[in-house]
């Protein structure tokens, strides 16, 4: 008998082809998004992360009106302590004030069902976080209870499914779209998920939020929501 300490740990993604087979990918985005106040000037702003070539969105703080909010996002983790580090610690960013009860870092991943990976982990919530036409944002993340964890698996499904239905009706009739990823040991105040939804207008990303309150997982669930950072594009890099 194979003992547990010969198994191989895979920590791929994992998804399922058109006809079932178990497929796999070692590829992920990272993101992390980060807030600051004392702006009065954006300009300088777009001009360093254009030069830069940094890979996200600049957005206006709708509850600060000199409040700016950061998301960026690469394939390795280096990039946020290397690349990113040394452009934010030089002006014009190290002039701002920052606002650290914002700050997110998550993770794409799969749950198991997903025909397309690299759509998923990759291509998809860049694109959404690069998309001109979705210019409204919310950002926050939320904690689980931990009991939570401990319902059947079956029923932790049914739980996700009616949460998920929502976000799949709003995207469906073109009102919102979301991104979601993982920040288990990521986050300082241990939640579980970074979440943005993104919309054409606000209303109905709020609406999204409004719908979602009344789920079981919300409802029963969580343990923390938020805070969230409501912000509109004023600056993407190239899709």
């Amino acid at each position: 008998m194979t003992s547990p300490e010969a198994v191989p740990l895979d920590l791929s993604e994992k998804g399922k082809s058109k006809d079932g087979q178990v497929i796999s990918m070692d590829r992920r985005l990272f993101m992390q998004f980060l807030a600051y106040g004392g702006c009065r000037d954006i300009e300088p702003l777009v001009a360093a992360l254009t030069e830069a070539g940094i890979d996200g969105a600049l957005y206006l703080d709708i509850n600060d009106p000199q409040g700016v909010g950061l998301i960026t996002m690469a394939e390795t983790p280096d990039f946020f302590v290397t690349d990113l580090r040394q452009l934010l610690n030089r002006a014009p960013f190290a002039g701002l004030t920052p606002k650290p009860e914002y700050t997110m870092l998550g993770r794409t991943y799969t749950i198991g069902y997903e025909t397309d990976l690299e759509a998923t982990l990759i291509t998809r919530p860049r694109q959404r976080v690069l998309d001109a036409e979705w210019p409204w944002v919310i950002w926050y993340p939320l904690r689980r209870k931990k009991s939570f964890e401990a319902l059947p698996e079956q029923e932790q499904r049914v739980v996700l499914m009616e949460h998920g239905g929502i976000g799949f009706t709003f995207g469906r009739a073109g009102f919102a779209k979301d991104i979601r990823l993982a920040c288990h040991g990521l986050d300082k105040y241990d939640n579980d998920f970074v979440v943005a939804v993104l919309g054409r207008e606000l209303h109905p990303v709020s609406a999204v939020v409004q719908s979602m309150r009344k789920t079981k997982q919300t409802s029963q669930y969580l343990e923390n929501l938020g805070p969230f950072f409501i912000g509109k594009v004023a600056w993407q890099s190239r899709a």
